[in-house]
């Protein structure tokens, strides 16, 4: 018997009531690889030294951030993914699982720390030679370099290729010159820029001989160091300018800085994908422009992951807020006279958190496998190629995105579920909202990365031709129409109306099935890029300009089945994630999650599958109907299931899980009934005109 089978013939003998989520399995199964340096970082987001302290103005926020990050060098366990040359450990993948968990204490340390160590720092390691890491990569480890990470421009954004900062060689005196040539230009939204960095590692068009061989990394001071260690004034030729209050993330130094004629030596052109010899010869190990340009960016892609895995920490948060006092709070005496019914009862109250419940469950073992290929990529021999590069680049924009987007709508969600007290700042939820907001649009605009995904799905189409022989793709063409004409026409339909006439009970066991939800998943995004192929087609035929337009009029098709290919990544790695829980019950309940994760999905998109004649009216009803079932399935575990992940109340640090509502409503049904042994509650307006007549 296989594991889908198992889990299904157990799943259906097994009734919800007998089943316990045993949160000593559970809990620490959840950790992952890395579980130990995930609770080494959590003990540390305890820490009153390093956690937010909301009564702090911006300037405030930011020396107490910034002097946190001296606690992390010389305490935590920042280094890990460095060289153990320098100090670290080579362990990309436990430096970020670690790293993600800081958000925990305060999102602006997580993301101070990650511009320090997972982008100035990174771009140190990933884009330097050796040379270039016994020299500069040490300081800025150990923070006697604070840097920022001047990529992005107020111009150029997402189009990184298009950035204006030149770089030009000087061969007189071996030296690049760094200049911003207008206004747009100005590198814009920098952490470390306003007040910390001495340093930065600056993006700009490399030109020598006359020639641009575009965008490249360059290590440039900006400021001197005073006495006491810390930064001081700007050097000659750089310009900076604060950014001031934020929307959120206030404890971090965000500013702008442009460059007049700076001029750096020539070996601090951070140079293992090109470099320039003393008489201005350009060298790269990769030939062509394009491939050097997206393996550099591709050598940067940790901070998406990292992302990634703080988004889905928010997640957890705000639910386990959420779940906890919708478990406690009660409103409307609607099941009897006397007691007032749980929140979390009502099937509305359901609707809203455990279908987020399940995202984040979902999202949660996508992140591990994430985090499991960046690890291979950058810390295991051999692993480090072209294809696994792409692969690693695809999946983190894909997830990025999702769990991104995920985390404000979660955080919304709780925020609305817990009513007034979920808009007190002692709650965390609006802060948490307003500083995980810009997660959407920095380390890539979640709408570009979606197109990137697009892209890539549509290079991996193309590439099943290839090779293919003219009778075998005439055999696919004919095959494909079939497929076509089945699906558009009532034949399908019918057919399996028939076959779920009298019989919701199979039609729901069939949405339950593995193979059934992998298929509608699957065949989902399948169809999606074979349309979108076919309709690019004839731009490899027209002019730049048409064939732009054309691209542009299908961007929306493009996103669109990006996300669909992330909600199948997300359900095959709940899957996969499902074979290796050994526990009995968490894996039936899990397993149910799921289901939930899937069916929830499918409802979202009914309608293209009714459109695309993928489901019938009544197996689209089925949908709706069985995930109801399945909210009564799961709304006894929800408390355990959120609680699973670990976010106690020290972590949290939500008045609202300290059990004040448990003991409000305590107390309160403690009074009335005391009120009615006695017999003296006063008589309801309705009972005495009742009487009366």
């Amino acid at each position: 018997m296989t594991a889908t089978t198992e889990r299904t013939h157990n799943r259906a003998k097994t009734p919800a009531s007998n089943l316990q989520v045993n949160l000593d399995y559970l809990a620490p199964h959840l950790l992952g690889r890395w579980k130990d340096l995930r609770l080494i970082a959590r003990n540390f987001a305890r820490d009153p030294r390093i956690i937010r302290d909301p009564h702090l103005g911006m300037d405030e926020h930011r020396e107490r951030v910034f002097n946190q990050l001296s606690i992390l060098v010389s305490e935590a366990q920042v280094l890990r993914a460095f060289p153990e040359h320098l100090g670290g450990k080579d362990d990309a993948g436990g430096g970020i699982a670690g790293f993600e968990e800081l958000l925990a204490a305060d999102p602006s340390l997580q993301i101070k720390a990650g511009v320090q160590w997972g982008l100035f720092c990174a771009a140190i390691h990933h884009l330097g030679t050796p040379e270039q890491h016994d020299r500069l990569l040490q300081p800025a480890m150990n923070l006697t370099v604070p840097g920022a990470f001047a990529m992005t421009e107020i111009g150029h954004g997402s189009d990184v290729a298009s950035i204006a900062t030149t770089a030009t060689y000087d061969e007189e005196t071996q030296e690049f010159i760094i200049n911003t040539p207008f206004r747009a230009a100005w590198k814009e939204y920098l952490g470390n820029a306003a007040l910390h960095g001495t340093a930065a590692i600056v993006f700009a068009q490399l030109i020598t001989q006359g020639v641009n061989h575009g965008v490249h990394a360059f290590y440039v001071p900006i400021r001197h160091t005073t006495k006491k260690g810390r930064a001081g004034t700007l050097l000659p030729g750089v310009s900076s300018e604060d950014d001031g209050l934020k929307g959120g993330l206030n404890g971090i130094d965000n500013g702008r800085l442009a460059f007049d004629n700076v001029r750096i030596p020539r070996h601090d052109l951070l140079a293992r994908y090109g470099s320039v010899a003393a008489d201005g010869t350009y060298t790269s190990p990769i030939e062509s422009p394009g491939r050097r340009f997206f393996t550099m960016l591709g050598s940067l892609v940790q901070g998406r992951v990292s992302l990634d895995g703080a988004a889905g920490v928010a997640s957890k948060i705000a639910l386990t807020t959420a779940i906890t006092y919708g478990n406690q709070r009660r409103q409307f005496t609607s099941t009897n006279d006397t007691d007032e019914t749980v929140l979390l009862d009502y099937q509305t109250h359901q609707r809203r958190l455990l279908p987020l419940l399940a995202e984040v469950y979902a999202g949660h073992f996508a992140h591990d496998r994430l985090l499991d290929l960046f690890h291979a990529v950058f810390s295991e021999e051999g692993m480090d190629t072209p294809d696994s590069r792409e692969d690693l680049e695809t999946l983190a924009a894909a997830l990025k995105a999702t769990s991104t987007w995920r985390a404000l709508h979660t955080l919304q969600t709780a925020r609305e579920a817990c009513g007034g007290a979920g808009f007190m700042a002692e709650n965390r939820l609006v802060q948490l909202r307003q500083d995980l907001d810009i997660y959407v649009t920095f380390e890539g605009d979640n709408t570009v990365l979606l197109q990137l995904v697009g892209k890539r799905l549509l290079t991996d189409y193309a590439k099943q031709f290839k090779n293919i022989d003219g009778i075998n793709m005439a055999r696919f063409v004919v095959e494909r129409t079939a497929d076509t004409v089945l699906y558009k026409t009532p034949l399908n339909r019918a057919v399996q109306t028939i076959l779920d006439t009298g019989s919701k009970r199979r039609s729901a066991a069939e949405l339950r099935d593995e193979e059934t939800q992998r298929e509608l998943l699957a065949d989902r995004v399948e169809t999606m890029v074979e349309e979108l192929a076919n309709a690019l087609r004839p731009a490899q035929k027209m002019s730049q300009q048409d064939a732009a337009n054309l691209f542009n009029t299908h961007q929306t098709e493009l996103v669109e089945a990006a996300k669909a290919h992330a909600d199948l990544i997300q359900w095959e790695a709940f899957t996969k994630a499902l074979d290796d829980i050994e526990d009995h019950d968490a894996r039936m309940i899990l397993t149910w999650v799921r289901d939930l994760y899937a069916l929830h999905t499918i409802e979202q998109n009914l309608a293209w599958y009714l459109i695309n004649g993928r489901l019938s009216a009544q197996r689209a009803e089925t949908v709706t109907s069985y995930i109801d079932r399945l909210l009564l399935r799961l709304r006894p575990h929800a408390q355990n299931l959120i609680d699973a992940f670990g976010f106690d109340e020290t972590l949290v640090r939500a008045t609202l899980l300290t059990g004040i509502e448990q003991r409000r409503q305590n107390e309160s049904r403690e009074y009335y009934r005391q009120q009615r042994a006695r017999g003296d509650a006063p008589l309801h307006e309705k009972t005495t005109k009742k009487a009366a007549h």
